[in-house]
């Protein structure tokens, strides 16, 4: 730890022990005497720290008397880039919870939230306002649906759901034994075994009409297995890869490609004018085409041919939308 946790660290064990003898210090900051007698100097004579040692009591304490002196601050909290994102991330999902019966519960929750985010030195609320988080094509899920779902996932038992299929316009009854839950792209997706097909699925939650509890226990999947189903390609869309995408970015493109990860076994390369090839394995076309096409005349799909055909005719077909371009 820095020096900065490193004071937030004796500020804790004091206020949490009383009494904390100076080997108990060394081990829990794993340092030298040397650099905690450094530490403790800083503390006394920069931040003011009313810290004494009690020989009686074989440790050093906060001094109960009332301070003559300047006040008593640790310097402000910096998060590192996950640790505010989590910390709004959570804070923002809290607030996003409908009035009902965690209501009480999310109070707490949001206020010691709230409280480590002023610990930067800066109010909550300013940060907040600040710091944006944008969620974007965001599916709404039934509440009730969700909790069912989230209790049966932690009972381990099974579900009766009526899924209604996008593609073909149907929906379909199911008994499902749930295995995890994703948050993926600002929506919500049950990865779960499907007695029916007697096989791993994976359902949007958006889409789940009826949710039905079962008293049956739940038939348990090795987390190995599911990561091989679930992560081995790419997107939402599991199944083990078909095949690999070749993609070659533009020289403009790249920068800002380079810095991204598609997927964990994603392999990459410079090319000699600028350009930059990415190589990422795919059990689906649906979700790849579409990310394709977001970056439009800026790459170019060098492998699989089928692949290339799926991108021209969608390019083809959309260009046909817009007629001929006027003279």
């Amino acid at each position: 730890m820095n020096r900065t946790e490193r004071f937030y660290k004796i500020d804790q064990m004091l206020h949490e022990r009383r009494i904390v003898p100076i080997e108990v210090f060394l081990t829990e900051l794993a340092v030298s005497r040397a650099t905690f007698k450094r530490d403790m100097e800083y503390l006394r004579d920069r931040l003011h720290a009313p810290i004494i040692w009690d020989r009686q009591a074989g440790g050093y304490r906060f001094d109960g008397a009332a301070p003559t002196g300047p006040a008593y601050a640790l310097p402000g909290l910096w998060f590192s880039a996950g640790e505010l994102y989590a910390l709004l991330a959570a804070h923002k999902l809290l607030g996003d919870i409908e009035p009902g019966v965690l209501a009480a519960y999310v109070a707490p929750l949001q206020s010691r939230l709230a409280a480590l985010l002023d610990a930067s030195g800066h109010p909550a609320a300013e940060i907040a306002r600040r710091v944006r988080l944008l969620s974007a094509a965001r599916r709404r899920v039934e509440p009730r649906c969700f909790t069912d779902v989230v209790i049966a996932l932690l009972e381990r038992r099974r579900l009766e759901i009526d899924a209604w299929n996008r593609a073909r316009d149907e929906v379909n009854t199911r008994i499902v034994s749930p295995q995890r839950l994703v948050h993926y792209r600002d929506n919500w997706y049950l990865d779960a075994f499907c007695h029916w097909r007697q096989a791993l699925r994976s359902f949007a939650l958006d889409t789940l009409r009826r949710v039905k509890p079962l008293p049956d226990k739940a038939k348990n999947i090795a987390e190995a297995m599911l990561d091989a189903h679930f992560a081995a390609a790419y997107g939402i869309f599991a199944g083990r890869p078909k095949a690999h995408a070749v993609l070659r970015f533009s020289p403009e493109r790249a920068r800002w490609v380079q810095a991204e990860c598609w997927h964990p076994q994603q392999t990459s390369e410079w090319l000699p004018d600028g350009s930059y090839r990415l190589t990422i394995p795919y059990a689906d076309e649906r979700e790849i085409v579409m990310d394709i096409l977001r970056h439009g005349r800026h790459v170019v799909v060098e492998k699989p041919k089928s692949l290339q055909a799926r991108v021209r005719q969608e390019v083809a077909a959309m260009a046909g939308m817009y007629g001929k371009a006027e003279e």
